[in-house]
């Protein structure tokens, strides 16, 4: 019949075209495959204004395979040895769809990918899965520029600083150069900051590195949160290479890649407040365990506390809407005047929980000023907490 007729015409008009040329056949084991492939997919975002960038890029030579994932601001590069390479090639398939495939099938399977007519066939035992694929040359490559400053940090230097400010980062802050982390580098330390507009964390480091300028880098939120999966607390040292635009990371079998966020972050040093008279100083674990049972019947909304201090003790109140109170009290270091103040019990708990130390410092000069959080004696991390009024 005529519709039927029409019906082929129009599918094999809208048929896609296999990639002239392109050949590609690997074999690789199911976990060689899986820890690239999995860092490399934790880039690609889930929606796209591009198709190719919900892609993973498979480039094999003689005796190396690379992942590619990007989403035009980070970009992430994994490379694995295969234990088979039958024919050089290169392909973009969907990221997600070639990790869930791999998590499903057993440990220890081994895995053959091949390029057919235009399509990903992925082989593992008795299974087989057919994958669309996109033209390679649609995918997007970050053109860093010629790098103007390369330094080496060891790893677990980098990981220390990130996870001591990390969680000061801004959200979705209209001011978008706070949506990110300030990285200095100067000659013989490396500093992170990071702030909300509500709370500041600085940590620095002494690191063996120099430099001709103090260098201020604010690499974006995604950026750092994928820069610290490849961090652990080795000595094994990353190399950082610094241009204009972006920041690049070298770290054994990975090449990370971000933009760097054009902006002026905020002069840091002049909201550290100075000249607090009131230094108290309490056990680190036992003041968080008692600001967060204080913390349930808090309100939801505004999560504000009331910290009465007096000559040894602490006393924290909270209440609710709904006419709920909770009321703690922890035994201090303190002999001074007393004082009362508020604050969001959340951005406390946060600086509890990545200091290191038994003990905690606060130091306070009134109502209206920030807390100033540290080691006892000072660290190498520093927390600024503005108040609340409550």
């Amino acid at each position: 019949p005529e519709f039927l007729l029409r019906a082929r015409c129009l599918s094999a008009s809208i048929a896609p075209f296999p990639e002239s040329g392109v050949s590609m056949k690997f074999a690789i084991s199911r976990e060689a495959l899986l820890r690239p492939l999995s860092l490399v997919a934790g880039v690609v975002e889930r929606r796209q204004t591009l198709p190719v960038l919900s892609n993973v890029l498979l480039e094999v030579s003689d005796q190396q395979l690379s992942l590619t994932g990007t989403d035009l601001e980070v970009e992430l590069i994994g490379r694995v040895e295969p234990s088979r390479v039958d024919e050089p090639g290169s392909a973009t398939v969907p990221a997600r769809k070639l990790m869930d495939i791999c998590k499903s099938l057993p440990e220890g399977s081994e895995i053959i990918l091949a390029l057919e007519e235009g399509r990903a066939i992925l082989r593992s035992g008795r299974s087989r899965f057919t994958l669309s694929t996109l033209p390679v040359a649609e995918f997007p490559n970050i053109d860093d520029g010629q790098g103007d400053i390369t330094v080496s940090l060891p790893r677990g230097t980098l990981k220390h600083l990130i996870d001591a400010t990390s969680f000061a980062m801004a959200q979705q802050d209209v001011r978008y150069y706070l949506n990110g982390m300030l990285l200095e580098l100067t000659s013989n330390l490396v500093r992170t900051v990071a702030t909300d507009g509500h709370r500041l964390a600085v940590c620095e480091q002494a690191a063996d590195i120099s430099v001709p300028e103090a260098q201020k880098l604010i690499i974006p939120r995604k950026g750092i949160l994928e820069l610290t999966r490849l961090l652990d607390g080795s000595n094994e040292l990353m190399t950082l290479t610094v241009s204009g635009t972006h920041v690049r990371a070298q770290t054994g079998d990975f090449t990370f890649t971000s933009k760097l966020v054009d902006g002026k972050f905020p002069d840091y040093e002049r909201v550290v407040p100075r000249g607090g008279d009131k230094v108290i100083v309490a056990e680190r674990a036992e003041l968080r365990q008692v600001l967060s049972r204080t913390a349930i019947l808090s309100n939801e909304k505004y999560r504000g506390v009331r910290l009465y201090l007096e000559a040894g003790n602490l006393r924290v109140l909270a209440n609710n809407p709904e006419q709920e109170e909770a009321e703690e009290n922890i035994a201090l270091d303190y002999q001074g005047a007393g004082l009362e103040i508020g604050f969001n019990v959340g951005y406390l708990i946060d600086v509890l929980g990545v200091l290191d130390a038994d003990r905690v410092q606060l130091t306070l000069s009134d109502a209206n000023s920030s807390a100033l959080l540290e080691e006892p004696g000072g660290g190498d991390a520093r927390y600024v907490v503005m108040p609340m009024r409550l």
